[in-house]
């Protein structure tokens, strides 16, 4: 990979893998809480929307 050479050279690239990582656990635990929390009906409809 040519990109990887590039990237060593970036002072604390590392901080970019951390923060990426940070912003998609967010998203899928807000996610996963929001399909816990919500009605079965309500998403029995949303599931039918693209059938509609």
């Amino acid at each position: 990979m040519k990109f990887i050479h590039y990237l060593e050279k970036i002072s604390d690239v590392s901080i970019y893998g951390l923060t990426s990582f940070m912003i998609f656990f967010i998203f899928f635990c807000a996610v996963l809480t929001w399909v816990w929390k919500s009605d079965s009906k309500e998403l029995k409809k949303i599931s039918r929307i693209p059938l509609d």
